[in-house]
């Protein structure tokens, strides 16, 4: 069919006001916070599930791509529409439907915004765990399509770990509704689990039904400085070893230590080269044992003072704040978030010094340390040709040092376009066409997000 005539059929589907056609209208739904762009066909805003529904099965039918898409905050391109098509954005079905404190559950639309939802249901004394530092901007939706996560995964888990059911429309055009309304159900398979983390490729989640945790009645904070990248591992693991969970602890290297000093004087010292910044919650006495426990993790060769923290609040906002700050370093960030066992976290981080140093690569690590998730920064310059190919022949051996401590690819970002190419590298190809055979089996004519997770 051509285009025009299927865009005809599809604006009959839409009011005008919420279809664009025009491609400097387009422009903005091209890319995602990879940087990657493709231009869709059009870009369609449904305010309900039956017109997710229409544009599915008119896509299906005239077998013509759909790429779902929450705010576009992702770093891996996964809401990129690399082959045209229609971009499906969800950002206009952004109401909470409901929040039930009795239940600790709230029903919500995917187009809610993360900070919308935490703002809604902090009055009632709870919180939804996953906090990724794009909280303000990103959306439910686009959280559980990544199975994002953030500071916090450490003690209460990702989003996985925070939903119960999903309503959700597959390829065929189908909806489908997973999970339930309890706590507990094991009724059929677990298809909630399955679709989050899916990245919009087996069907578009259109209502979620999400755990929600109790704030904690007081929190207490920690700060650590060592003397190299080594020490501080160990330290990390030490502190994952005791019986203590910190609710936050997040690594920065000598490279981010750096670039917050140079915005915000005076807030770290001067002769760190590595730091941890530790969160506890809970009651007051449970917050007091934790802090000992974990000032008595820290003693290891090489701490130069752990101590507790009264106000962390602007280092907290700097650690958010850290990403946008490469730029300060080099125009351009091949930006990955491998995860390995934390027990792995002294060989990762000295490993990572190692392959910079060998391919000259500006390089700066930082991230969640408590579940061995470091974000790696190889920041280099798109124009420096030499430089470029350095830097991906860096990135392929830090995947393969990855690997060879049992670790993955990806901890939060998802593999989108990004990460595909090295997919094989972690998975065997008997459990991916195995994976591939679940995808044709929710999307026959494969136009959900083609071409996404899988070489």
């Amino acid at each position: 069919m051509a285009a025009t005539d299927f865009l005809a059929k599809l604006a009959q589907l839409l009011p005008k006001d919420r279809l664009y056609t025009d491609p400097v209208d387009c422009y903005a739904y091209a890319y995602d916070n990879s940087r990657i762009f493709h231009s869709p066909l059009a870009v369609a805003f449904p305010i309900h599930a039956e017109e997710v529904q229409a544009v599915i099965r008119l896509c299906n039918t005239e077998n013509v791509p759909v790429v779902p898409r929450g705010r576009g905050t992702g770093t891996a391109g996964g809401s990129v529409p690399e082959v045209g098509g229609v971009a499906l954005s969800l950002e206009r079905m952004n109401r909470i439907i409901s929040v039930d404190p009795d239940n600790r559950m709230a029903i919500v639309e995917p187009g809610v915004l993360n900070q919308e939802l935490q703002d809604a249901i902090k009055d009632v004394g709870f919180f939804w765990p996953p906090d990724p530092s794009s909280a303000a901007y990103c959306s439910v939706g686009g959280n559980l399509a990544t199975c994002a996560a953030g500071p916090h995964a450490v003690k209460y888990g990702v989003a996985r770990d925070h939903v119960l059911g999903l309503k959700a429309v597959t390829g065929n055009g189908d909806i489908i509704k997973t999970g339930c309304y309890t706590s507990k159900g094991v009724v059929g398979y677990d298809l909630t689990r399955l679709l989050v983390g899916s990245e919009g490729t087996l069907a578009v989640i259109v209502e979620a039904t999400l755990k929600l945790t109790p704030l904690p009645k007081h929190t207490g904070g920690i700060t650590a400085e060592f003397a190299d990248t080594y020490s501080c591992a160990k330290a990390i693991a030490a502190i994952m070893a005791q019986p203590y969970t910190p609710s936050a602890l997040e690594f920065l290297d000598n490279g981010a230590l750096t670039l917050i000093r140079g915005r915000h004087k005076n807030l770290l010292p001067d002769n760190a080269r590595a730091y941890l910044m530790i969160e506890v919650d809970g009651a007051e006495q449970e917050i007091h044992e934790a802090t000992q426990a974990i000032l008595a993790a820290c003693q290891v060769d090489g701490l130069i003072e752990a101590k507790v923290a009264q106000d962390t609040k602007a280092l907290w906002a700097a650690r958010k704040a850290l990403s946008p700050l490469l730029k300060d370093i080099a125009p351009k960030k091949i930006n990955e978030d491998i995860a390995v066992p934390v027990s792995h976290l002294p060989e990762l981080l000295t490993g990572l010094e190692k392959l910079a140093a060998q391919y000259q690569i500006a390089n700066v690590n930082f991230g969640h340390a408590g579940n061995g998730n470091i974000h790696v920064n190889l920041l280099v310059n798109p124009d420096n040709g030499d430089e470029l190919k350095r830097a991906y022949a860096c990135l392929d051996e830090v995947f393969s040092l990855v690997l060879s401590l049992q670790g993955t690819l990806s901890g939060e970002h998802g593999v989108g376009i990004a990460k595909r190419a090295f997919v094989p590298r972690e998975i065997d190809a008997t459990t991916m066409n195995l994976m591939k055979a679940l995808k044709l089996t929710f999307d026959p004519a494969n136009i959900l997000n083609p071409g996404k997770l899988f070489p």
